[in-house]
């Protein structure tokens, strides 16, 4: 089976949309696996909710999920985003409410664990170091991991010598999962944040056990000028740009 990866939507419809077409020209996948964070910072938190619930998917919460429901106080984001999260909480309608509400923080399946930050704080903790790795792997009993959160797609290994290795994932680049441990992120679909602006996801194949990640390019102008008309803070139209 073929299964996409996904992470770190944001409320980011057209970033949504071309991913979804992408998936679709390279043969479709099965499921969708959603590592969180499907709404805030974006302008389209509902329709992004009413894309993903068109697909058959799983999914796990975000801090921002939980943010814009009420489950997180917003006094720990930056300024933006909590001005973000606010304008988003006034968006969502009841249906939308409810399906963030009944989002696991954490799901186990096949020989992948899924969560947001990582397997020790699935909503808030940020995977940036092969010490965080190492300290992480207790928390999760699967041979794979699968996080977001940070929005920079990476691959960490936990090598035989009980080191573990922290590599950049590379677009058009393909995976293939062995015996060691690892923690993977797929990068941001609607807020990349390693220098590259297009949307960035993967696709898994049970069958060869390799993981191939994409970047696509997205209608950028159309969400900035949504997000402009609703008022939504610069820095966070401007980043779209540059994909920081």
């Amino acid at each position: 089976m073929r299964y996409a990866i996904i992470a770190d939507i944001h409320a980011n419809l057209e970033a949504l949309t071309a991913v979804m077409e992408d998936i679709k020209k390279r043969g479709g996948v099965e499921r969708i696996w959603c590592l969180g964070d499907v709404v805030d910072y974006g302008p389209d938190p509902h329709e992004c909710i009413e894309l993903l619930r068109q697909r058959n998917h799983i999914g796990v919460a975000g801090n921002h999920d939980l943010a814009a429901i009420g489950n997180i106080d917003t006094t720990e984001f930056h300024p933006d985003a909590a001005v973000a999260s606010h304008w988003t909480s006034q968006q969502l309608k009841i249906t939308d409410i409810e399906y963030l509400r009944d989002l696991p923080l954490v799901i186990e399946k096949d020989d992948f664990t899924l969560v947001h930050g990582s397997p020790r704080n699935p909503a808030w903790e940020y995977v940036i170091s092969p010490t965080i790795v190492e300290e992480n792997l207790p928390y999760f009993k699967s041979p794979f991991c699968l996080v977001g959160h940070t929005h920079i797609p990476f691959i960490s290994r936990y090598q035989e010598n009980g080191a573990c290795s922290f590599d950049q994932f590379p677009g058009d680049a393909e995976l293939a999962l062995g015996p060691n441990r690892l923690i993977l992120n797929p990068g941001g679909v609607g807020q990349p944040r390693d220098g590259d602006p297009r949307a960035s996801y993967a696709i898994y194949d049970s069958e060869s056990i390799m993981v191939h990640l994409y970047r696509v390019a997205y209608d950028i102008a159309t969400t900035q000028a949504k997000m402009l008309k609703h008022g939504l803070p610069v820095n966070l139209i401007t980043r779209l740009s540059y994909g920081w």
